[in-house]
């Protein structure tokens, strides 16, 4: 790299954001991610050694994927070639590659290929770098805030290793931000800022593990803010609280959190505690999921774990539905909060789901056998043509139920192959409380 080249990238870097001048360069400059990158941990002797091989970094926005990867590019022999899955093509990857096979041909020396948001690659730019991964041409960095084993090719994922990473705790993130504040060069230390502590406590949570966004919210309120008397920029909680925006939930529609928090919701509900289930629920609203969702969720849980317990609970959980469609936020809310509670405190029973469970596999497997005779259907048109005159004779066997004594009277219902199959049990909790015996 020539001065002017050089010159020119140094001033490039001092105008790009606080959050992208602040990248750490060493590992020692990152922060958190201790069960991959403390002292013993595999990435850590990685890049400590030098053999970096395929992996795929993937964690919500801003928790250090990118940092981790300039980390590798600081620290290895290896040249270092990005590219980002959203600008990048087919054209793009065959470039890299023939110039790490040059690299490797004529110098022995290995490429690390760093691909941002890696999955955003369609399947056929994925497939193009397979065979050069696979062979060594390149070593891959992949970055993903999606879960890689939904999003990129099993057979990239079979040749890497998969390192997720956490959001950061609110104590990393304060350190981070004390460096930006008494970093003079890269940070925003020339400006003088004297932050409070409890500023730095209510930026730290409410940043949600992110980086960036504290970063950002820090830089915001140093440049808007007019220097005291004293010469120095006083920043404060309710400063802060100006320049950060609303507080973002780790929740994406189309991605991984969005599943792990409907999940969480709907365990709660069966699992009876109602301060999760609101805990949840208030997620996913706050997040901007569909009303009609979020019902449909209700729905189903008042029926496969509250059942036969309370049956009312269907019926809530329906009228809920139609009732949010109809109303709208902001007041649905309350009704789903209403129908969730009303799941989550209920007695619960799913004798319903385990039992069309267990029958449908018996179907599926070809257990089914014939309907008993008497329960045949023997209205008189059907008679002559359907049946010779035994099966007629057994069919006016059946005992009508209603005829006998408390409505009921033993007789065998399943296929003879099946007559002693058991798929309903009574869970004895709230109104599932069923004993065919003491009928």
């Amino acid at each position: 790299m020539d001065l002017f080249s050089y010159m020119n990238t140094e001033e490039t870097k001092k105008a790009a954001p606080l959050a992208e001048r602040m990248k750490p360069k060493t590992l020692d400059e990152l922060m958190g991610q201790k069960h991959i990158l403390g002292e013993g941990k595999l990435l850590k002797r990685m890049i400590l050694a030098d053999k970096v091989q395929s992996i795929i970094l993937y964690g919500p926005p801003g928790t250090g994927k990118t940092s981790v990867a300039k980390v590798i590019a600081e620290s290895t022999n290896s040249e270092f070639e990005t590219l980002n899955a959203v600008t990048s093509g087919v054209k793009d990857i065959r470039e890299v590659i023939k110039k790490a096979e040059d690299l490797q041909g004529m110098y022995s020396k290995n490429t690390i290929l760093f691909i941002d948001e890696i999955h955003r690659f369609n399947k056929a730019q994925q497939d193009a770098l397979l065979p050069y991964v696979e062979k060594g041409t390149v070593t891959l960095i992949g970055a993903t805030t999606e879960n890689p084993f939904f999003e990129v090719n099993s057979a990239l994922i079979s040749r890497s290793t998969v390192f997720r990473l956490n959001a950061l705790e609110p104590e990393d993130l304060k350190d981070i931000m004390i460096r930006a504040i008494n970093d003079n060069t890269y940070g925003v230390g020339m400006f003088m800022p004297r932050v409070s502590e409890g500023g730095l406590e209510y930026l730290s949570e409410q940043a949600n593990g992110d980086a960036r966004k504290a970063l950002n919210a820090l830089e915001l309120a140093v440049l808007t803010t007019k220097p005291s008397s004293d010469g120095y920029i006083h920043i404060d909680a309710e400063i802060l609280s100006e320049c950060s925006q609303k507080r973002q939930v780790q929740y994406d529609k189309d991605g991984d959190y969005h599943y792990d928090i409907v999940s969480a919701f709907i365990k709660s509900m069966r699992g009876s505690d109602p301060d999760a289930t609101l805990h949840y629920l208030a997620r996913m609203i706050y997040a901007g999921e569909d009303v009609k969702f979020i019902a449909r969720r209700i729905i189903i849980a008042a029926s496969e774990d509250v059942g036969l317990a309370d049956s009312n609970a269907l019926v809530v959980a329906k009228n809920a539905f139609d009732a949010v469609h109809m109303i709208g936020m902001p007041e649905a809310r309350i009704i789903l909060s209403h129908a969730a509670l009303y799941v989550a405190t209920a007695p619960k029973s799913n004798s319903a789901y385990v039992g069309i469970n267990q029958a449908l596999m018996d179907v599926e497997n070809g257990l089914v056998g014939d309907v008993p005779s008497h329960l045949r259907d023997g209205t008189s048109n059907k008679l002559k043509n359907k049946y010779d005159m035994k099966d007629t004779a057994e069919i006016k066997k059946y005992l009508y139920p209603h005829a006998y004594e408390g409505h009921y009277v033993q007789q065998q219902y399943l296929p003879d192959k099946l007559k002693d199959r058991k798929y309903f049990e009574s869970s004895k909790n709230g109104a599932d409380f069923f004993e065919k015996e003491k009928l």
